[in-house]
């Protein structure tokens, strides 16, 4: 099964959790492992007790609709402060931030960007590099994408957690 068709499948469960699906991706071969990377919806930060949470929701629904064939082992996480991005709306969402892109194909002769980014227009990430030039990737190109660990990004984290406190 392709991840799309988990993602359809948990997304329900996670969202009525109060949590929003980050990704979800399947890795190795005989013994495969589906991870589920999630996030608060409220902006708190991750505990280990929410990842037990999901695990044992998810775990329940996976085993009644058995998406994947043969064993595996279910990982659910959370995306950390350097996070990836994986949705159109997770590069307008840390524009500002300095990140890192990769494609599958080169993109004017090069497959890998770095910079701080600008948003989304027409379907292409927006990228001011290093050297002071931007780069337009087209989202279609892209193959990961991951934000930089910032004294910026801290910043926001850390008043990004105060504010989720302070509305408990």
């Amino acid at each position: 099964m392709d991840t799309e068709k988990i993602e359809a499948m948990v997304t329900p469960s996670l969202e009525a959790m109060g949590y929003r699906l980050v990704r979800v991706s399947i890795t190795g071969g005989r013994r495969a492992t589906l991870q589920v990377m999630a996030e608060r919806a409220d902006g708190a930060a991750m505990t280990v007790e929410d990842c037990a949470d999901i695990s044992r929701s998810l775990s329940a629904l996976l085993d009644v609709a058995d998406p994947i064939a043969g064993a595996y082992t279910l990982e659910v996480s959370s995306p950390g402060i350097d996070r990836p991005l994986t949705r159109e709306k997770d590069f307008a969402r840390w524009t500002g931030h300095v990140a890192r892109v990769e494609t599958a194909q080169p993109i004017d002769g090069r497959r890998r960007f770095k910079g701080t980014l600008l948003g989304l227009d027409a379907g292409a990430v927006r990228l001011r590099l290093d050297d002071g030039t931007e780069a337009q990737v087209p989202l279609s190109a892209v193959a990961k994408a991951k934000l930089e660990l910032t004294d910026a990004l801290l910043d926001e984290h850390r008043r990004a957690q105060e504010g989720a406190e302070q509305s408990h």
